[in-house]
């Protein structure tokens, strides 16, 4: 069973939590996250992606970016705009995007819980992108980057969490400039946090990384780095969990540079030994397991897996491993989507019309549209101790950060 617990979390004046607000760290290039936190003094991008406050030119790893970002931290801190929680508490997140709402609890999962594989895992992590939150989280001394963990439902849980949102007011409640409505309430009575603590310890067998590997990863690594002289705030990381039934995975689709060699001609005919393909007229948003989009030279195909191109395994039924293997390896060549430069990999949020401006504008060849992973899926991968391809899963909405952000020295 997991083990959770309150904090003391730091966070904005009320006054300051819209400006505050800020989208992910991850889902921002720099060029990006200085266009949005212009004018914005407030904004968590500061911290999270100090690099905006720095040259154009400088490296994006340098030790004068987390610098700056603990700069940035402790001026939010002296002047008022970020204040500590005076004891530890557990906070309750809901999202409302297009009518869907969603809760979760804002909590400190045990880093002990992710060593022993409580909670479980979906996707292998890159050093290099270890390497920065582990920077950032040692300079700064701050969990910025929440994590984003499922569990399978329960009712008693659902109930606390709603009577709660329900009996009282909460602390932010804010529309983002995507429409997305979050809002904070603090649950500050000991008792109903003691009772919040024992169901997830009786009743949760295990927690799923939804959204944040690096971030999981890299806060067991600081621990261990500092070995005897890690502070207790060091033993836990910030995290939010979410019930499964309350979950949407959306697609995750891909873009490739180039065919590999290959004609549009030989290509698609090279496709049809494990795929059936039908031209169609308006972009494919596949309705169904093993249905794939495909967008070439401005125009859309919708391809349809034949028999035995796919293992009966809780890997190779996946249709991020069926592309991978019988097009993106096989074909073009990509083994490693990890590492090859000439991938990318574009949320569901952003539209089919991102996959066709990519291939349109010709910095890209081809367009993949994907059928999403199953939340269902999801847990039964983690379970056999298996992952996913990289770039597997892509959830909505996403959680701000700013918001609630965890101190590792008290």
């Amino acid at each position: 069973m997991v083990t959770i617990s309150p904090f003391k979390a730091l966070r904005p004046e009320a006054q300051h939590a819209k400006n505050v607000a800020s989208r992910p760290y991850d889902v921002l290039n720099s060029k990006e996250a200085k266009v949005e936190a212009q004018g914005n003094p407030y904004s968590f991008l500061h911290i999270t992606k100090s690099e905006i406050d720095l040259p154009e030119d400088t490296d994006i790893h340098a030790q004068a970016v987390y610098d700056t970002a603990k700069e940035n931290l402790d001026a939010f801190i002296s002047r008022n705009v970020l204040f500590r929680e005076s004891k530890p508490c557990y906070y309750i997140y809901q999202l409302i995007m297009n009518g869907a709402v969603q809760t979760g609890l804002v909590c400190g999962s045990s880093v002990d819980d992710y060593d022993n594989d409580l909670i479980k895992k979906h996707e292998f992590t890159r050093p290099e992108k270890e390497n920065d939150r582990i920077n950032h989280i040692t300079t700064t001394g701050a969990q910025t980057g929440n994590v984003f963990l499922a569990y399978r439902s329960v009712a008693e849980i659902d109930a606390l969490i709603e009577k709660w949102k329900t009996d009282k007011n909460p602390v932010y409640d804010l529309i983002a400039d995507d429409k997305v409505q979050h809002t904070v309430w603090i649950v500050n009575d000991s008792k109903v946090s003691d009772k919040i603590t024992e169901l997830f310890k009786t009743k949760v067998p295990a927690t799923y990384i939804a959204d944040g590997h690096h971030r999981a990863a890299s806060a067991a690594k600081v621990r261990k780095a500092l070995g005897k002289k890690a502070p207790p705030g060091a033993d836990i990381f910030l995290t939010t969990l979410f019930p499964s039934e309350q979950l949407r995975i959306m697609d995750y689709n891909r873009v490739v540079k180039d065919l590999n060699g290959l004609s549009n001609e030989a290509f698609l005919q090279k496709l049809e030994e494990k795929f059936t393909i039908e031209k169609v007229k308006e972009a494919v948003a596949p309705s169904q397991l093993h249905e794939f989009g495909l967008y070439l030279k401005k125009q859309w195909y919708k391809l349809t897996a034949k028999e035995g191109s796919w293992k009966n395994d809780p890997i190779g039924i996946l249709d991020v491993t069926i592309l991978q293997e019988n097009v993106l390896n096989a074909l073009l060549g990509i083994q490693d989507p990890r590492t090859d430069k000439r991938i990318d990999f574009i949320g569901g949020i952003r539209g089919l019309a991102e996959l066709e401006k990519r291939v349109d504008s010709g910095e890209m060849a081809v367009a993949f549209s994907l059928y999403p992973v199953s939340i269902q899926q999801l847990f039964d991968i983690a379970d056999s101790g298996n992952v996913m391809p990289p770039k597997s899963t892509w959830f909505e909405p996403k959680l701000r950060d700013g918001l609630l952000t965890h101190l590792i020295k008290d």
